[in-house]
Parts: C-alpha cells; sequence; structure tokens
C-alpha cells in the first residue's frame, strides 16, 4: 500500500538568503482542503475533471488511498486509540467494500462525465500536487503535530524531512527558479537555435507547462518541449487568463522593493508579469442580475 510522498522538485536561494522551495506531493485526496488552507503556498492539483474515468479506476482499485491510523470514535476532533489489528483488518475490508460499490456505480452509469463521476472514487483517490513556498514553517508546526489528522500529518512530515534534508542552490538577480527543467532541457533549448534572453524565456513557458501538466497526472518521464510550449500560450491566452501554473516559476527581487512576489516573499512571480493575470472588470452574469 502507498504512503504520502514528497519529492524537492526545484530549491534556490536569492543573494538576500530568501528560499524558494517547490515539491511535487502526493496525499489522500480526502485532506486536500485542509492543505489548501495554507495561503502562503502557490499549487496546482490533478483535477477530477481532468483525468478520464477509466483512468481514474485503475488507480482506485491497484492502489487505494487508504487510512494511516484507525481511530476509535471519541469526543473532538482527534482520535488517540486505535482499533486492534483484527479490528483494522475487518474495517479494511469493509473500506475497499464502499470503494468496489462506488466503481459498480461509476461503471454502470458511464455516461456521466468525469467531472461528476470522478467525485464517487474521491475518497479512496490518491492526489498528486505541486507546491511553491518561500515560508514553511508555520505548515509545519500546525500539520506535522500530534494532534493533526494521522493521513495529513504524513504529508506534512514526508514534506518537511523533504525540505530540511535538500540544499537549495543559490541563483542571482535575473536568474530563474525553474520546476521541472533538468540541464538535458537546456541543452535541449539551445540546440533549437535558442540563446540567451530568449532561451531562458522559453524555459520559463516549458516550466509553467510541466507544473501545469500536474492536472492530467502526465508527469512521467516523456517531455515534449513543442508542446509544453504550446500548452504554455493556451494557459496565457485563455479568457480568463490560467494564471495559477505561472506562480512556481519566479526571480529574485531585492529587498525594500515593492515588487510582484504575490505570496513569496523575496522573489517575484512570472504571473505578476503579465496584465491579464488578474481580472479587475466584471460584468455581472447572474440571470436574476442580467
Amino acid at each position: 500500500m502507498s504512503v504520502p510522498t514528497a519529492q524537492i522538485i526545484c530549491d534556490s536561494i536569492s543573494p538576500n538568503g530568501d528560499r524558494l522551495t517547490t515539491m511535487e506531493v502526493k496525499m489522500h485526496r480526502f485532506v486536500l482542503a485542509e492543505f489548501n488552507t495554507h495561503r502562503v503556498f502557490s499549487r496546482n492539483s490533478s483535477s477530477s475533471r481532468a483525468i478520464p474515468v477509466k483512468k481514474m479506476i485503475e488507480r482506485v482499485k491497484n492502489d487505494p488511498a487508504m487510512p494511516v491510523f484507525w481511530g476509535k470514535n471519541q469526543s473532538g476532533m482527534s482520535a488517540d486509540e486505535e482499533f486492534s489489528p483484527e479490528e483494522i483488518e475487518i474495517k479494511k475490508r469493509d473500506w475497499l467494500i464502499v470503494r468496489d460499490k462506488s466503481i459498480e456505480f461509476v461503471e454502470k452509469h458511464s455516461d456521466l462525465h468525469k467531472q461528476l463521476a470522478n467525485r464517487l472514487l474521491e475518497p479512496f483517490m490518491w492526489h498528486t500536487a505541486i507546491v511553491s513556498s518561500t515560508d514553511w514553517t508555520n505548515a509545519f508546526a500546525q500539520r506535522c503535530h500530534p494532534a493533526a489528522q494521522p493521513e495529513t500529518r504524513a504529508a506534512f512530515m514526508a514534506m518537511q524531512y523533504a525540505y530540511y534534508t535538500s540544499k537549495p542552490v543559490r541563483l542571482e538577480y535575473g536568474e530563474w527558479h525553474l520546476p521541472y527543467i533538468s540541464g538535458q532541457d537546456e541543452k535541449e533549448v539551445e540546440n533549437k537555435d535558442y540563446h540567451g534572453i530568449v532561451a531562458i524565456d522559453q524555459l520559463k513557458k516549458i516550466s509553467v507547462a510541466r507544473c501545469a501538466r500536474v492536472s492530467y497526472l502526465t508527469h512521467d518521464g516523456k517531455r515534449d518541449i513543442e508542446e509544453d510550449i504550446k500548452m504554455f500560450d493556451k494557459l496565457i491566452k485563455a479568457v480568463p487568463m490560467h494564471a495559477s501554473p505561472l506562480e512556481h516559476v519566479a526571480t529574485p527581487h531585492k529587498r525594500g522593493y515593492c515588487g510582484m512576489g504575490g505570496n513569496f516573499y523575496g522573489w517575484n512571480q512570472f504571473r505578476h508579469f503579465f496584465i491579464q493575470e488578474n481580472i479587475t472588470e466584471f460584468i455581472p452574469n447572474h440571470p436574476d442580475l442580467v
């Protein structure tokens, strides 16, 4: 059975000592709400609306997300006592029966769109998220606490370990934090006659696209630079613009400079280099208001 995991994707530190870290995290889908309460995080997640039902059923069958602590019912938000091993085996069996019933319903109603059908599978799903931040302290203090839900704590403990065992790479002003970009990618971009600033511009686009692709769970080692650039163009040309994947790509800024850092400290997010990244005017379209 799988467990929550966290992998450092890109780890950078600015000349001023401001550290920006990007992780890819696998967690129980049912703890996503708690994960999303941390506003210092920039994040993109796998989407139940994007992943085909057949693929999701296969994942839920082969590797269901199971509780890590089978706590007994009591008052309060935390369970202190766990069932015996024999009792846990019975509950695991019944938990999987519920999973099988959910799969049975989804397969029976195959005409339902995945944005509905996949919702019934979510309690048994693993969830993949890309998260970037310059501030992890409060999240670790809250979610690694023994009182946190065990499944939430397991994910954040994996994140904590990844963070404190990683050594960030120093970036100078004008350089860029680029998740999912390797030395091989840099060579390939140069071989396509992109050099200097133009090459950096292409690498930023590729990095953004690869952060966006987590919605489709396609980080399987397959890379296509031209397709990534096409995806970037779709993201920024969409109305409204799909701006969140651009937050993971950032460049250091000097302290005291009121920059474009969003929820980052000491870094300018690529997102804020686009004037259309934030809609400031809206015409009401509620049918009772038109």
